[in-house]
């Protein structure tokens, strides 16, 4: 039977060498949840937060079944995990995600250059005003949707978005958070895009992170994500597969 695990520290030596920050979040019990079939003594264990699951440990068949209700994209540890994910999930669409290096010594005075936003364009951090605004549209609903509640969001979140006319039309925010710091979520409205606005909002929370001592963590959804990464200061680490699991439609 699977359950909750209470004491994420049981699972984990499951996941060691793992240098995913969401996987963090769940150990950590800041955010998410972690799911096991032995409460106590975990041979396998599903770390699960927003929409991402994580497989790690002694590949099993029951626990790669399980996922919360909707859309979810699963991360298998190993080959073996990837059969059993294939097997329990024969529709999941098999994507390649792109890791970026967590190491990263960021130039200040670049990423200073690079917040500027052109004129009609106002950045501003996400208060409690923006955390309605961000509410009311899909682009940007992923900002601030994983801490649950408005509360939660301004203790524990980051975020910075871009307004032109009062709406948001970019912004950058912690889609997760772990102790150490936040994982970031970026998006720009499709009539947006193509100006340099991502760019700008990222810096600019990459700034605000630094100077509290959080580290921004970045993982790829495409090649165009690691440009800008890339470009804002982060290396590159290796690709990895995941699957999507459901047929609503993708945020991340």
């Amino acid at each position: 039977m699977i359950c909750e695990l209470n004491d994420t520290s049981k699972a984990a030596r499951l996941f060691d060498g793992w240098e995913e920050t969401l996987i963090t979040s769940c150990l950590q019990q800041v955010m998410g949840r972690i799911f096991v079939t032995d409460t106590e003594h975990p041979g396998s264990a599903l770390a699960f937060v927003g929409c991402f699951g994580f497989f790690a440990g002694e590949p099993d068949r029951e626990l790669a079944g399980y996922r919360p209700e909707g859309f979810a994209i699963l991360t298998p540890q190993n080959d073996a995990w990837a059969k059993l994910i294939e097997e329990a999930w024969p529709d999941a669409k098999k994507v390649t995600r792109y890791a970026i290096k967590k190491d990263t010594v960021f130039d200040k005075a670049k990423l200073k250059k690079l917040a500027a936003v052109p004129e009609g364009y106002e950045l501003r951090r996400i208060d409690a005003g923006i955390y309605d605004l961000c509410l009311q549209d899909p682009v940007t609903y992923d900002f601030v949707s994983c801490f649950g509640n408005k509360q939660r969001y301004l203790e524990l979140g980051r975020g910075m978005v871009i307004l032109k006319g009062g709406k948001i039309v970019s912004g950058a925010s912690s889609y997760t958070r772990y102790r150490e710091g936040i994982e970031i979520e970026v998006d720009t409205v499709p009539e947006e895009r193509g100006k340099g606005l991502a760019t700008a909002v990222c810096a600019a929370l990459i700034l605000g992170c630094l100077q509290e001592g959080l580290y921004p963590s970045w993982d790829a959804q495409n090649l165009t994500s690691v440009h800008m990464a890339q470009k804002l200061g982060y290396e590159f680490s290796h690709e990895y597969t995941v699957y999507e699991v459901s047929s609503e439609e993708r945020t991340h």
